[in-house]
């Protein structure tokens, strides 16, 4: 029987995320995978297999990855981008960039960084857009689609992980798990390709070398001993939130709870509360850690990530009755919800 473990999921690059749970038990190591090789790639003929077809993905993508430096943020540092236009565009994740006072972007096959700018972010999604300043023929990666990613298919991560510089580093695995939670981000993508701080930003490709997510953030287990388990925003979601950052328009305000949740201990359906943020319209509410909440608005939600998707469909001050279970018994409170506060 499958047992419920409960993650810490930190978005790569220092910014700590909430729990997220993963109901996957323990597994034998996977099996090795073929990845067949995209059309016309370096590895379609090689008598190496996998491997060579690996290296094709790579020479296909790699132009199109570059690396961000940011200084004058929390904490400055760095991370990794995916080109989109031959101009310099850039598409990468939000904290990557967040509170930075200076951007540059190292392109391949490039010892100096440029100077960047940042269009736009979505800290509610993780994403940001940026141009690189007086370039022009750059590669823009090619992008796939992420309604077509399936549970066990072959991808591959590319980034600047850990910051240990020169060229990219590659990982590859498999899509292990798709519509995950982590924070406020829904829908992710979860791989067991190794991702680490650095990545943030980089791209997760597919077998044809086209980019469907956007690497985001990793997870391990409370005390240790979680390995191999990364989360990456789908690039359908991406596309659309860099089509809004390039018009200049910003998200609208979605509601705010305050709860931090986790699958329910006894494997019921909903989403038990492990903390309540004091002042949040959750405390106002008289929710308390240990309840499971297992309805928003009269409809059901079965896992934290559909508790949040029907948070944040809703705007500041809305009132809404959330079902919940305590001790046995169900009740409902009548919550008033709020707008997230600054991170």
């Amino acid at each position: 029987m499958a047992v419920a473990s409960t993650l810490v999921a930190g978005l790569l690059g220092g910014v700590v995320g909430a729990a997220v749970t993963d109901e996957d038990g323990p597994r034998a190591p996977a099996a090795p995978s073929t990845i067949a090789a995209p059309a016309g790639s370096a590895g379609a003929a090689s008598p190496n297999g996998a491997n060579s077809s690996i290296q094709g993905i790579v020479a296909k993508v790699q132009p199109s990855v570059v690396t961000i430096r940011t200084g004058g943020g929390r904490s400055g540092g760095t991370g990794t981008g995916v080109l989109l236009s031959p101009d310099g565009e850039v598409m990468t994740n939000a904290h990557v960039v967040d509170g930075a006072s200076n951007v540059r972007v190292l392109l391949a096959g490039e010892s100096q960084a440029r100077p960047a700018r940042v269009i736009g972010a979505d800290d509610s999604e993780d994403l940001a857009l940026l141009r690189v300043e007086g370039v022009n023929g750059l590669t823009a990666a090619e992008l796939g689609r992420s309604a077509d990613v399936q549970v066990g298919e072959d991808v591959v991560a590319i980034g600047n992980a850990l910051g240990l510089g020169g060229t990219p580093t590659v990982t590859r695995g498999i899509v292990s798990a798709l519509n995950r939670s982590v924070s406020s981000i829904n829908g992710l993508i979860q791989t067991d390709a190794a991702i680490n701080p650095g990545n943030s930003g980089g791209p997760l490709v597919n077998a044809a070398g086209q980019v469907v997510g956007i690497n985001t953030a990793s997870a391990g287990a409370r005390g240790g001993g979680a390995e191999n388990i990364g989360f990456a925003i789908p690039v359908d979601k991406a596309r659309m939130v860099v089509d809004r950052l390039r018009k200049g328009e910003k998200a609208a305000p979605t509601g705010y709870l305050g709860v931090a949740t986790s699958e329910a201990d006894d494997g019921s359906a909903g989403a038990q509360v492990g903390e309540v943020v004091p002042g949040s319209p959750a405390a106002s509410a008289g929710l308390e850690p240990g309840d499971v909440i297992s309805s928003v608005g009269g409809e059901p939600v079965a896992t934290p990530g559909e508790l949040a998707a029907a948070v944040r469909e809703r705007r500041p001050g809305d009132q809404v009755d959330i079902g919940f279970r305590r001790g046995g018994q169900t009740r409902t409170a009548r919550v008033t919800l709020a707008s997230r506060p600054p991170s």
